[in-house]
């Protein structure tokens, strides 16, 4: 054995921060909230710069993000909890920790479902188009999903299962689930979720400017990719979840979303090639404009 309880046949390993939390007087700074704070900055950014290259203004990014945030982090709890009920709700379980966001544990499911609907909230509030608002969104959820899983590593959970592949990850005796010895090394699963949704991220942007891609199927290919790589990162990890049919959830989730997502993606092709004409709810063209004289009075 080397330093650190990692043993000495494996060449190299990643390391789990020493600590999530830092303490500045009586308020605690957690690195899970940085990552999901930080990813959100990204992401506003990102579709900011998008939305005005689809003709719309940037500061209606802000306005609607104002909704679509606080559902998204509504929904992506509630998922949480129905999909893994055990730390709350089973043995020895504490209900009041199903509020405690601050402690991790957020579903994209969730997120995604209820944050849309946060998001169409917006977009009729300020007069644009769902599906184009999602198109530029789409690159920018993805890159903030990949910074998110960060806070997973700050918080040492949700990794996979035991590996000797030389990135495998450390995770400190207090983290370690039972059963396994300490320095036991595990698949890294935040860095491979992390790597997949950039490099997603990247190619929409790709695909989007080769093909001009509009009405919601940037939005749809999102996801297609995202449930793509969640299903095999899934597959991985060891976590606590619910199983059905042999599987866990989250599996079936991303099998079912996904095939969802490419049919949607294909279908919106055939009918509507090429980029929406106007993000505007109500064309330019239908709006009444005020400054022109009116018919001369007989």
């Amino acid at each position: 054995m080397i330093a650190g309880g990692v043993p000495a046949s494996v060449l190299a390993s990643i390391p789990s921060p020493s600590q999530g939390v830092w303490h500045l007087g009586p308020f605690p700074l957690r690195a899970y909230a940085f990552a999901i704070l930080a990813g959100i900055f990204v992401a506003a950014w990102l579709t900011a710069r998008r939305w005005k290259d689809r003709g719309g203004d940037p500061d209606e990014v802000y306005e609607i993000a104002f909704w679509a945030v606080p559902f998204g982090i509504v929904g992506g709890r509630l998922y949480h909890v129905v999909s893994s009920p055990e730390a709350y709700f089973g043995e020895g379980g504490d209900p009041i920790k199903a509020f405690a966001i601050w402690e991790g544990g957020l579903g994209i499911w969730g997120a995604v479902a209820l944050g849309a609907v946060g998001a169409y909230i917006g977009c009729r509030r300020v007069g644009v188009r769902f599906g184009a608002f999602a198109d530029a969104l789409a690159p920018g959820l993805l890159l903030a999903q990949a910074i998110g899983r960060l806070g997973n590593w700050f918080n040492q959970e949700l990794f996979g299962g035991p590996t000797t592949l030389p990135w495998g990850l450390e995770i400190d005796a207090a983290h370690l689930p039972a059963g396994f010895e300490q320095g036991t090394l595990f698949h890294p699963t935040f860095l491979y979720e992390l790597l997949w949704n950039a490099a997603a991220a990247f190619l929409l942007i790709y695909l989007d400017r080769r093909y001009r891609l509009g009405h919601g199927r940037v939005f749809w290919l999102y996801v297609v990719f995202y449930t793509a790589g969640r299903l095999w990162i899934e597959m991985l990890r060891i976590d606590t979840a619910e199983m059905v049919l042999g599987l866990r959830l989250n599996v079936w989730t991303s099998i079912v979303v996904g095939v969802v997502a490419l049919i949607a993606s294909i279908v919106i092709g055939r009918r509507h090639p090429g980029r929406d004409e106007s993000v505007l709810l109500k064309p330019l063209s239908t709006v009444t404009d005020v400054s022109s004289p009116g018919p001369e009075p007989k």
